[in-house]
């Protein structure tokens, strides 16, 4: 009844479908050993976000180490725009927050998706909040980037505007 609802919260943090399937099972794993614990006078769902979110914190955790990484002064990404995230649809950009690394992933689901704050993420992923916000930063960046490589038509209408507003046609 719930599994589509994890698997929703899971690919978000997932750098991969077979990672949100562990996460996945992992989460209901919790919930059956811990549906004692359970307080039925709060929302289920909302309990069951919450696990899903910290069990996906928890995969990244013990994955971490395996993850590759990239040195970010080697990184050719472009400014920012969040506009242009806009114009894509949800799925188009969960298949690529999956390409990032996992700690740009985590940081930037926690922050952008969950509506985490700096310190928050921080204490949750045992890094500063410097680091929390320097990955969301890089993050961005490299989305934007992917998204350059993979959707060039979304940059495509934004800079015919931004030519035509630079010129004071709209």
């Amino acid at each position: 009844m719930f599994f589509g609802f994890v698997k929703t919260v899971a690919v978000k943090y997932a750098g991969n479908s077979m990672e949100a399937e562990e996460i996945v099972s992992d989460v209901f794993l919790k919930v059956f050993q811990n549906l004692p614990r359970y307080d039925a006078t709060q929302p289920f769902k909302a309990w069951l976000r919450t696990i899903s979110v910290n069990t996906s914190i928890d995969y990244y955790r013990k994955n971490v180490r395996f993850s590759l990484r990239v040195d970010i002064e080697k990184a050719d990404v472009p400014a920012v725009h969040e506009d242009v995230l806009q114009k894509l649809a949800v799925q188009d950009i969960l298949t690529l927050v999956q390409r990032l690394t996992p700690a740009y992933r985590m940081v930037f689901s926690l922050y952008v998706l969950e509506g985490y704050n700096h310190r928050q993420i921080a204490e949750m992923l045992s890094i500063s909040e410097g680091t929390s916000k320097s990955n969301l930063q890089d993050a961005r960046r490299k989305l934007q980037h992917l998204i350059f490589e993979h959707h060039p038509e979304v940059f495509e209408i934004y800079s015919v505007k931004r030519k035509a507003h630079e010129r004071g046609r709209i």
